[in-house]
């Protein structure tokens, strides 16, 4: 890669004005080559105007702050009173909100990646070492670092709960996923010591090597700031390093949930048989995800927004970054069409395309018999809500519907870095009829 003797674009101008910093020449220089990216599309006066779908065609990308842009239905704003730091909520809980069954709301969602306390907890700090300017740092995230206690075990700051009048135990909350527009223009990947597919291994084999400590932040791990650029009329993530490397960004929310029927405290980490962090790429804007009631009202609640993730999500984290999403949240009794009927036992999706049962290695939580981790678990249980599904809700016979799945369906690894591991499966509608 040719050196550049002299920073170039509005962002690299703002890297001078602001100086050096602590992460040294290389985060400057890499903040430099993302100028391209991030240079004309971080102004700070277009939020006013936003559209509610995120990025507008053209050279500008408004910038999402807390009660700009135009916002559908009931608006939930992520502040100190309406957000949670690595907890979920329980039966205990306080609703920040109450609607009807059928309503559209919108919530503003924070990323945990920026503020953690290996990044320094500070992201005015964190993302202008980047060369992203503050007026393009979101302010509830701000506040949310200074004003937020971090009293859960998990990491991610959830939006939330929303009480849905009517939603009684036994009940389905119907979730459709109807937009899910970037905030900013830019997320972060992050791999952690003890964390990811391969722990014990990463970060720590990437440590004491000279060329990889611009990647290491303030903790000894490894977090990959990612911009978001342009091209061909499409929006991608845009990696680091002398190998251009970019990839297309699919926007959604890595935890949907509803609140769990005990008083203890759950972790935001492990999803369970009420969602929380599912973290299942194919849930973006189209698809519904329905989630079986276990307490008054449901209790939903949405965090860990992601703006591109692959199966797996072996390093730790997908790029994350803050998202707007917008639902629709429909009460659904048993008996009522609408609903799959393994849906009153366990979360499941769909998409225009398809059909998602999801399996989960440990969907008690920890609170139940221990955490169990292996896919083999979470692929057996797919497998079995998947019967289910084609049995009860298809009517098709016992062993056509086995031979089918094994014929016809992919089975995907949602994730395997949340202690509860995920497989979910994809039964083409297409299929069937």
């Amino acid at each position: 890669m040719q050196e550049r003797t002299e920073p170039e674009g509005a962002l690299a101008a703002h890297v001078l004005q602001q100086g050096i910093g602590r992460r040294g020449l290389l985060r400057a220089a890499a903040a430099v080559a993302a100028a391209g990216a991030l240079g004309p599309v971080m102004g700070g006066n277009e939020a006013a105007a936003a559209p509610a779908r995120g990025p507008a065609p053209g050279p500008g990308f408004p910038i999402l702050q807390p009660r700009t842009g135009k916002i559908k239905g009931t608006y939930i704003a992520a502040t100190p009173e309406t957000v949670s730091w690595g907890k979920l909520p329980n039966r205990a809980s306080e609703p920040v909100a109450a609607v009807r069954s059928g309503t559209v709301v919108t919530f503003d969602t924070v990323s945990h990646e920026g503020i953690l306390e290996d990044q320094g907890q500070d992201p005015r700090d964190y993302f202008t070492s980047f060369g992203v300017p503050e007026a393009s740092i979101l302010d509830d995230a701000i506040a949310i670092a200074g004003g937020v206690p971090h009293d859960g075990p998990g990491p991610h700051v959830v939006t939330g709960p929303v009480a849905v009048r009517g939603a009684l135990p036994g009940d389905v909350l119907k979730v459709e996923t109807l937009d899910v527009p970037l905030r900013v223009p830019y997320g972060v990947i992050s791999n952690r010591e003890g964390r990811g597919a391969l722990p014990g291994e990463y970060p720590e084999g990437f440590r004491g090597i000279e060329a990889f400590e611009p990647y290491l932040n303030q903790g000894g791990n490894v977090s990959i700031f990612t911009p978001v650029e342009k091209a061909g009329g499409a929006y991608r993530g845009r990696l680091p390093g002398d190998v251009p490397a970019g990839f297309a960004l699919s926007p959604f929310m890595g935890i949907m949930g509803v609140a769990r029927d005990t008083t203890e405290v759950v972790d935001s980490v492990p999803p369970t048989d009420t969602g929380g962090n599912v973290d299942i790429a194919a849930l973006g804007a189209g698809s519904t995800f329905y989630l079986p009631v276990r307490v008054p009202g449901a209790m939903f609640f949405t965090g860990d927004p992601h703006m591109a993730q692959g199966d797996g999500e072996v390093a730790l984290t997908a790029m994350e970054g803050s998202l707007r999403p917008t639902f629709r949240l429909t009460v659904l009794k048993p008996g009522q069409p609408g609903a799959p009927k393994v849906a009153f036992d366990s979360p499941f999706a769909e998409t225009a395309d398809f059909w998602i049962p999801i399996g989960l290695s440990d969907p008690d939580g920890p609170e139940g018999e221990g955490q169990v981790t292996s896919l083999d678990v979470a692929m057996r249980d797919a497998v079995r809500r998947a019967l289910v599904f084609l049995t009860d809700d298809l009517g098709m016979d016992g062993p056509v519907a086995y031979a089918y799945l094994s014929a016809a369906t992919d089975f995907a690894v949602s994730q395997v870095v949340d202690r509860t591991t995920g497989i979910h499966a994809f039964i083409r509608k297409a299929d069937f009829g």
